[in-house]
This record gives C-alpha cells, structure tokens and sequence, in this order.
C-alpha cells in the first residue's frame, strides 16, 4: 500500500447514507470510466461518491481525487500478492456500487458473494456470467434473494439493449427460438475491412493498434470472446447452457495457440493464407464473410461463416454488433439489434448509466 487512506476505515453507517462508488480495474475501460465520470460531475449531474478505486497492484482512497487516485493506481509497481486488497479489506457495505472493469476471473468470482453481501455490481467482465454455470446460476441467485442489482449491460454489446431486450420478451412470455450475431466488434471491424487485398493480420496488427481487440488479440479469433457472449445471452433467455456446450471454431492455428501474445503477433501471417482462400470461395459465391454466434434449443456454435449479402447479420459496420432474435413474437422476422459493439467509451458509458440506474433512480 502507499500513502493512500486505510480502505478498512468505513467512515459510516450502511444506514442512511449515499451509496459509495468503487472501481475495480484501472486499464482501459477503467480510465474512461473515470474520465466520464469526471465529465458527468462537472455538468452537475447527482452522483454516487467515488470512494476508492484499485487494480491489482493497489487500492487508493479517492479523498484527494478521483483522477489522483487513478494515476497512483496506475503507476504502482507490479507486486506478487496472493490477496489482492480489494478483497482483503471490509471496505462494501450493503447500498454500496462495486463497479468490475476488469477480465479477472479471481474478481468474477466474488460477485455472488457481494451480492449476497447487498452489494450492488456492475460490470463489463463477461467472466462473471459467461464462464461456468454454476457461477452463472449463484450470481442469478444472489440477485433474486436479496435486495442488491447486477449491472450487466456493458457484458454484451457494450451497452447495446440485446440483455434487456431478451429479458424482457422472456418476462413478457415470448418464448424465444434463436439468438444469433455478429458480437465481437474486433471481429466486424476486421471482416467489414478484410477483402482479401491484404494479409488478414495486417488487419489484426491494425485493429490491436487501435484498441478494437483485447491485449492478446486471440482472444477475440480463439472464438472465446463470443463463446462467452452467447453463454451470457442464451442462459438470459432461459436456457442452462455449459461452456463445454459450445462449438467452437477458432481462427487461431494450433501452432499459434500457446505461444506468448507477442510471439503470436509476429508471426500473424500464418493466418493469412486460408483466410485469403475463405476470403475467394465466399466472393465467387457472392457472399460476405462473417464471425457469428448461434445459439438455439438444439445447441450453440461459434465460427466464420459465409453469409448472403440480405442476410440480416451481413450489414453494418465498423465495430458494429448486429443480433437476431427468433421468437413466437419476432417469426417471421427477426428482431433486429444493431450499434457499437467495441470500445472503451461505449463500455464506460454503459457502466456508468447501469451505476446511475441502480444509484441514483
């Protein structure tokens, strides 16, 4: 720890006070999290307090500011804790807003028990609700027996209204036969672009130069990023879905698989040729490229495909997630949900509306 403030020293009662605002994770989405939050409080807007923020070196007290506080996290050196702070110090009570802007499993593992705690949760980390089921199931749990709220807008579509739209018609009795999309903004963007004209992984350089695809962008090509996804939106419409469940297929070589994210860059090109022969047999056929999702009653699959050019998934744009939903409702044609689906600010701002949502209604 530094000079921070004692994150322990809880300064009053759960009763009668404002909810508290924490943040977990101080990268990317982290940052301009803070930075909207920032912005929203000099327009005057009613806030929850931001009172400590930490990533996984430390946690800092945010009583001399929030920007402050962000850059000490940011700049503290690595550390080999086994207990990271944030959990090793009563610093929630119940009413409290947890925001986790990480991809931590060891974080997503602690959003049932905050829950149960009266904890609010808001998160972008799909590792909550996209893992296993039994995590899934505890966290839906925690939410219907107590009285605390789970944010998870940012997990899918980064903000989009794909979870409270499935939620909904499943609320209001639809029953729902498919869901399916173009769910990884790297992915569009990189398929809107690719043509064949370049090397697929000058495509892939570009993209993680631009902050489209995680830090090690085989994340995003293994198929892993949607797998998770489509685990998110197929257990909110009702069905227990596994990981295991899922058909996978990836993009990434084998050879390519257990290598370092760096070594995996250098040596991209290795994607490029049968992507160049996906790229030829889908243009003679008159059909674009796409990554899709699918999951249904009989199973869910993950992987390139070739899609005619009306195809309800084919259109868009850049980073643009585009889902169809099938149900008794939507037979004929699909709902169609489509808009930014990568991308820091998109994310922050979605978090931020879930903390304003459970905070400050």
């Amino acid at each position: 720890m530094s000079s921070a403030a004692p994150l322990a020293s809880s300064r009053r009662s759960p009763l009668a006070r404002t909810p508290r605002l924490a943040l977990l994770g101080t990268g990317t989405v982290g940052s301009a999290f803070v930075a909207r939050y920032e912005s929203l409080q000099q327009r005057q807007l009613r806030l929850p307090r931001f009172e400590w923020l930490a990533n996984s070196r430390l946690a800092c007290d945010c009583g001399a500011g929030v920007l402050t506080a962000l850059q000490q996290a940011r700049q503290a050196p690595r550390s080999e804790q086994v207990l990271q702070p944030w959990a090793e110090t009563p610093a929630l009570h119940a009413g409290d807003v947890l925001v986790d802007a990480t991809a931590s499993d060891a974080v997503a593992g602690w959003h049932a028990e905050w829950l149960a705690r009266g904890v609010h949760v808001v998160t972008a980390n799909k590792l909550g609700q996209g893992a296993q089921l039994e995590r899934a199931q505890a966290i839906q749990q925690a939410r219907h027996q107590g009285e605390a709220q789970y944010g998870d807008s940012a997990t899918v579509g980064a903000g989009l209204p794909l979870l409270s739209s499935v939620r909904a018609l499943v609320a209001g009795g639809d029953r729902i036969h498919a869901i399916e999309g173009v769910l990884s903004g790297s992915l569009a963007w990189l398929f809107h672009h690719f043509d064949g004209g370049r090397g697929f992984s000058e495509w892939v350089r570009e993209a993680a130069q631009a902050g489209y695809t995680e830090p090690d962008p085989r994340i995003d090509l293994s198929g892993e990023d949607v797998r998770r996804k489509l685990l998110i939106l197929g257990r909110a419409a009702g069905l227990s879905l596994r990981a295991e469940q899922v058909e996978v297929a990836s993009l990434v070589p084998p050879a390519l698989t257990s290598i370092d994210g760096e070594s995996f860059l250098a040596r991209a090109s290795e994607l490029d040729q049968a992507l160049a022969q996906r790229s030829v047999q889908a243009r003679e056929a008159g059909r674009v490229l796409r990554f899709v999702g699918r999951v249904d009653a009989h199973g869910a699959t993950v992987g390139l495909r070739e899609l005619p050019a009306t195809h309800p998934l084919a259109g868009g744009g850049g980073t643009d997630n585009r889902v169809a939903i099938h149900s008794d409702r939507y037979d004929e044609q699909p709902l169609l949900i489509q808009g930014p689906g990568a991308g820091a600010q998109v994310t922050a701002a979605a978090l931020l509306d879930d903390v304003l949502r459970i905070a400050v209604a």
